[in-house]
């Protein structure tokens, strides 16, 4: 009560919540082959939702990295300061076996759970994803150099986190970041001025030049691209080299970005830095594509994350919420906006799952699986990451005004939500991957195809746009490049909700997704979908 009112319908605070509690996820971790992991994910879920956890996000945020490029007698030493809060983040991550830990588990289904492990702990905080992603991604690339896999990959697949800089081999454990692209490139790499000089002890090559994106700058080593005298290649860059000094790595400034502010990217310049070479010189853009594989996969998982997050957040206040006359999530329209963002979040789950199920295989040498993580990687992260931010910015509107202010967290997720559509390659970038892959290796359309047809004859709506999408690949062109990749998005995400999910779920995609029942903006599904049993599955309170 304060001094003039009473305080009435506002809806009380949504943690703690189960992350975990969402049938989607867990019927894909079960069907990934990732069954056995399902205790560790709802104990994750748990923890993620809780108070503590929700805390940790909401102070990484609001005390942002801070750049130290001296120490206080003068000395160089580039380090960034975080607030104690990243540090519990990071700690769980880790200790949760989500950053290089699946490449040391010999068991199927690894990397279904680390991914899994990411849909819910996201729900914590999405920044602190970025070291993790690359620790993870780092290491089937570093695999091209065997001698020194073998020094780092035991730390990069620890589960202990160890912040401080020092000689990696000292340490319990190690992160990965990367350092890619160039203020006059970008994405196009090739143009890179980065030079890489030999020196007289083989493999070992000394680094000049600049860095434009480099996260995250207090990780342990870094992959970087640098034009060496055989061409573009791979390199190695620890941040302290094995005699205790300080590699070269000067740090310009931080990034002033518009979201992911608890995470660090920096503009790092090399001069005399020392670097050790990763496959063979001329082919560093081969050497890291398994690496970009691993991050796009990871794109679509924190934007999945991001959906079910916000989804929540606006069911839990339109539960609680009411608004002339009747609770907002009984009123009819409310309920079409719900049920349409819970599709979108189902599809979006569900197709993260299966593209680290098919990871996981791939990694046990199912040529078929390779193939079809190939091109529906690039899919997958081209489409989920595009349809975030709309997702996001329509889950905050659910909530009116009390989405737009800070403390409902609500703009944070918001101003996330558009970096996963553009690390790892823009939606441009993705698109034209897609046409490229198709081009070059027939087995990756014959992988597509193989999928989609495990549900032809369930649903003749999506039977008709896998013609459509049959008749789009023989015209395919550059021009056209999203259309075509959306169109496959949708194919491969119908068909799976029409062998996976519930029949109303599954009708109710088709429908609006495939079949053209649908507007322009979420909550416009057709009125014979089955809104009620959309809404119990996603949000089980809901009804």
């Amino acid at each position: 009560m304060t001094a003039t009112h009473d305080v009435t319908n506002q809806p009380p605070p949504p943690v703690p919540y189960d992350a975990a509690d969402d049938a989607a996820l867990l019927e894909g971790l079960r069907r990934e082959g990732a069954g056995w992991a399902e205790e560790d994910i709802r104990r994750l879920g748990l923890r993620a939702g809780s108070a503590e956890a929700q805390e940790w996000g909401e102070l990484a945020n609001r005390h942002e990295p801070v750049l130290r490029t001296h120490d206080r007698y003068g000395h160089r030493v580039d380090e960034v300061d975080f607030h104690p809060s990243w540090h519990h983040l990071m700690r769980v991550a880790v200790g949760e076996g989500l950053a290089g830990t699946p490449w040391a588990e010999d068991r199927p289904g690894a990397h279904v759970a680390r991914t899994a492990g990411g849909l819910v702990w996201g729900h914590a905080e999405a920044g602190h994803g970025c070291p993790t992603s690359m620790t993870y991604a780092a290491i089937p690339a570093l695999r091209r150099e065997p001698e020194l896999a073998k020094v780092y990959e035991p730390l990069l697949t620890s589960r202990e986190y160890d912040p401080v800089l020092r000689v990696p081999s000292q340490k319990r454990g190690l992160l990965a970041g990367m350092g890619m692209t160039e203020k006059q490139g970008g994405s196009d790499v090739r143009t890179n001025t980065t030079t890489a000089t030999p020196t007289a002890e083989p493999g070992v090559y000394t680094l000049r030049g600049h860095k434009w994106f480099t996260s995250a700058p207090m990780c342990d080593v870094f992959l970087v691209l640098a034009q060496a005298p055989g061409g573009l290649s791979c390199f190695l860059v620890p941040r302290v080299l094995p005699d205790g000094s300080r590699n070269p790595f000067r740090i310009q400034r931080l990034k002033d970005k518009l979201g992911n502010r608890s995470n660090a990217s920096s503009e790092p310049e090399f001069d005399g830095t020392v670097a050790w070479l990763v496959g063979p010189e001329g082919q560093g853009v081969k050497t890291i594509i398994e690496m970009v594989n691993c991050t796009r996969l990871d794109c679509v998982m924190a934007s999945a994350t991001l959906m079910r997050r916000t989804l929540v957040e606006a069911g839990h206040h339109t539960r609680h919420r009411s608004a002339f006359g009747a609770r907002l999530a009984d009123q009819p329209l409310m309920r079409n906006v719900l049920a349409d963002l819970a599709l979108e979040s189902e599809a979006a789950t569900t197709l993260a799952l299966r593209l680290a199920g098919a990871a996981d295989r791939a990694v046990r040498s199912n040529e078929g699986e390779r193939a079809f993580r190939r091109i529906a990687t690039a899919v997958g992260k081209y489409w989920v990451t595009k349809r975030g931010p709309a997702f996001t910015a329509e889950a905050l509107e659910c909530l009116g005004g009390n989405g737009y202010v800070e403390e409902s967290g609500m703009p944070r997720h918001y101003r996330e939500a558009p970096l996963l559509s553009i690390w790892e390659g823009s939606g441009n970038v993705n698109a034209l991957d897609v046409l490229r892959a198709l081009g070059r290796d027939p087995a990756t359309a014959e992988a597509l195809f193989a999928e989609l047809a495990a549900a032809r004859g369930a649903d003749a709506r999506l039977d008709t746009a896998v013609t459509r999408l049959k008749d789009a690949l023989a015209g395919a062109s550059e021009a056209g490049a999203r259309r075509l990749v959306e169109l496959m998005a949708l194919t491969v995400q119908g068909s799976l909700l029409v062998r996976y999910a519930p029949p109303a779920v599954a009708d109710a995609f088709c429908a609006s997704r495939l079949g053209g029942d649908w507007g322009h903006a979420f909550g416009t599904l057709p009125d014979g979908a089955d809104l009620g049993a959309v809404l119990v599955r996603a949000l089980p309170a809901a009804d």
